[in-house]
């Protein structure tokens, strides 16, 4: 087995980067932004804070260098990001993850071989639905998600 990766996974910031997300992501090699940024801002502080930063665009975000889909291969494995409220071709891309925002519920689930990940909401507290982010797990083994609550009021 490779050595593991430890991939932050981050959506729905809204234009806002909270210290607590900063915090929960210390430590990982990579920040993947599943849309709805809102703002250049916050892609180029995780990258300057945490690590290297990818993001796609969302449908409240206006950036056209952000791209609808993204394609990376992490430690072997193919991760697939796409915001979530277009249609995506999913299976053309043979993903072994697929990375997903838009609803603000955080979610973890194993379908038709895929890893399915959107790791909620980190920006601002939208309804009862918990401000969360994720870190994915790749290299020794299955990919492995967990989502992270974030303690904030």
């Amino acid at each position: 087995m490779g050595k593991a990766v430890e991939i932050g996974v981050i959506s729905d910031t809204h234009g806002r980067l909270r210290p607590e997300a900063v915090r929960a992501l210390e430590g990982c090699e990579l920040v993947l932004h599943a849309g709805d940024v809102c703002g250049p801002h916050v892609v180029e502080e995780l990258a300057s804070l945490v690590a290297p930063c990818f993001a796609v665009r969302g449908n409240c975000d206006d950036d056209p260098r952000l791209p609808e889909v993204l394609l990376r291969v992490e430690a072997g494995v193919r991760v697939l990001v796409h915001h979530g409220h277009l249609p995506v071709d999913e299976a053309a891309q043979a993903p072994a993850v697929v990375i997903t925002g838009h609803t603000h519920v955080p979610l973890i689930e194993q379908r038709d071989g895929v890893l399915r990940l959107n790791p909620g909401s980190a920006g601002p507290r939208r309804f009862r639905l918990p401000v969360t982010l994720a870190r994915l797990t790749l290299g020794d083994g299955e990919p492995r998600a967990r989502i992270i609550d974030l303690p904030v009021a």
